[in-house]
């Protein structure tokens, strides 16, 4: 079931799915697990003003997506960021496409223009889910993050919703 967020309920799951990304992969650029209070405040923050949904099945939150903000000033106001987390044993499942396409359903409901998607390099697996959602390569950023002693490139996929 996909459903939008509950941050009192949902924290607790968020926060261990996205804080295995920030310990043992290179997916985000973290270098520390985020505690949770800080985790609850961050759902709030974003999902006040854009969709934030969780996967839900047997009451176990297995991936959870978002937009949020993606450059602060006004003339970006219909551009996001966009997210999808998954728990590392629902990974290639078909959770990210479903979460992905109710996400992007969503904003464009809410009149939004663009959707950016930054991927750290090499992901084969973030990659084909957003080509599969029609996003297309934009840019390509070599060595801009230092993380677990070596360099990492990053690229940009960018959707008009």
């Amino acid at each position: 079931m996909i459903r939008p967020v509950r941050p009192a309920e949902d924290a607790a799951a968020i926060c261990e799915i996205y804080n295995h990304y920030v310990t043992d992969t290179v997916v985000t650029f973290e270098n520390e697990a985020i505690a949770l209070p800080a985790m609850r405040k961050r759902i709030e923050t974003i999902a006040a003003r854009f969709p934030y949904l969780v996967y839900e099945q047997g009451g176990r939150v297995l991936g959870y997506c978002y937009a949020d903000t993606w450059r602060t000033r006004i003339a970006y106001d219909r551009t996001v960021e966009t997210t999808v987390y998954l728990h590392r044993d629902w990974m290639g499942k078909g959770i990210g496409s479903q979460l992905y396409a109710e996400l992007l359903g969503r904003l464009r409901t809410a009149g939004l223009h663009v959707a950016v998607a930054s991927i750290t390099l090499p992901n084969t697996a973030s990659v084909a889910l957003h080509e599969r959602l029609d996003f297309r390569k934009v840019a390509h950023f070599t060595e801009v993050g230092w993380k677990f002693d070596r360099w990492l490139d990053v690229g940009f996929w960018e959707l008009i919703l």
